[in-house]
């Protein structure tokens, strides 16, 4: 009977499209006793409207931010020991906050030296996989890989049934014995979206995200105008999961990013919708500004640091589910995190969700505004804009946004 339960779960949280995520971790989070300083902001974090909240990965890894997993059983890591790690969780059960897990899957170091002189077996750890395990691309015996290779590490072999097997059961562990509720599926380019299916299937996460990223089309430094085909190949792979997965938006964040230099025209495509995802597939758009990749240290296509309120009174209005990054709600000051909190607040009392109704008045180069749900109006940009009608008033406004309500 439970199965069916966490089932539906699955596909209620879907239908139900009221998700708002919080990127809780950066970059650097593993030098500063991470589980330990997150227990301490569970009640901010709950009172802030967060449904979910994303943590860094929670096992062994080679590297201390812990994308490179070894012992993927053992959850004493660079954020804190396994104690720590559950006493968080518990403390997020408490407080109605889900826990998201990230899911890396896609690779994983060797611990001993196997076939051609390479750390390409897992002797010695749970989930002990020999050579065959690994894809023949990556320096294993296995098959070659079904997506795109992560290159200076072991691929895992996803064709490979006992490695699906051993990897369901140990996402299954996640959820049962460990606590996480949610799934984050990291370099989801690096393997066929069926499997992702079978994981969604055998572990039933409440809900499940995935990291589909490639550049967006260029032309030099400039971005083209339209990137239908960058979000076709985000949708094609939620298809693949049997749209049992949603996936970051990361052609809104290149679109978003461009546009509020001036550029808002952007934020219209040709059919007069939203030119991301959340344009084509909102219920499965899982919108973003920055994340611990693209901004923090790492900074490898932030947005601009001047531009981000534009940025979330856009996320926090519009259809998807929004993301908010750990650094700019707890460390860019107070007013940027009561700003936000006031965006979410609208967003919950006024009911806009995934799949809310969207049109677009203005996108200019100095303006752009809409109106969501019928119950929401907003605009960002220097140009002046109020909506017309006396049944409008402000919600809240800042630099450079403005939100009304009904």
């Amino acid at each position: 009977m439970q199965g069916n339960d966490q089932q539906t779960d699955n596909g209620a949280v879907l239908r139900s499209g009221r998700e708002i995520l919080l990127q809780a971790f950066n970059w650097e989070s593993h030098k500063h006793d991470w589980w330990r300083k997150l227990e301490k902001k569970v009640a901010d974090i709950a009172k802030s409207g967060f449904t979910t909240a994303w943590l860094p990965p929670p096992t062994n890894s080679f590297a201390p931010e812990g994308y490179l997993p070894q012992n993927l059983y053992n959850l004493n890591s660079s954020y804190g020991s396994e104690q720590l790690l559950k006493a968080l969780l518990e403390k997020m059960k408490q407080y109605n906050v889900r826990a998201m897990a990230d899911i890396v899957i896609n690779h994983r170091v060797g611990t001993t030296q196997g076939h051609g002189g390479m750390y390409n077996r897992y002797d010695g750890v749970p989930l002990s996989w020999d050579e065959r395990a690994v894809t023949s691309c990556t320096g294993g015996l296995g098959n070659r890989s079904t997506g795109d290779n992560f290159n200076g590490v072991p691929n895992i072999d996803h064709t490979q049934h006992f490695v699906r097997k051993d990897i369901t059961a140990w996402l299954q562990w996640l959820r049962k014995n460990v606590g996480f509720q949610d799934f984050r599926f990291d370099f989801a380019r690096g393997y066929s979206p069926k499997y992702v299916k079978e994981y969604i299937e055998g572990a039933k996460p409440i809900f499940s995200v995935g990291e589909y990223w490639d550049s967006c089309n260029y032309n030099g430094h400039f971005l083209e105008y339209n990137q239908d085909s960058h979000r076709q190949r985000i949708v094609n792979w939620i298809d693949l999961t049997g749209q049992l997965s949603a996936a970051f938006d990361f052609t809104t964040k290149g679109i978003l990013q461009e546009a509020v230099k001036g550029q808002f025209w952007r934020l219209r495509d040709p059919q007069g919708k939203p030119p991301g995802v959340l344009g084509w597939w909102p219920s499965r758009a899982v919108t973003f500004i920055d994340n611990h990749d693209t901004g923090s240290t790492q900074a490898h296509w932030p947005f601009p640091s001047d531009h981000i309120m534009e940025g979330y009174a856009y996320l926090l209005t519009h259809p998807g589910m929004p993301t908010v990054f750990y650094d700019h709600f707890y460390d860019w000051g107070n007013s940027i995190h009561e700003q936000i909190v006031k965006l979410i607040d609208i967003r919950k009392h006024q009911d806009i969700h995934s799949r809310s109704s969207i049109r677009i008045f203005e996108a200019q180069p100095n303006l752009y505004s809409a109106i969501i749900g019928e119950k929401v109006c907003m605009k960002i940009g220097d140009g002046s804009w109020c909506p017309a009608g006396k049944e409008w008033t402000l919600a809240t406004s800042g630099h450079r946004y403005a939100v009304w309500q009904k």
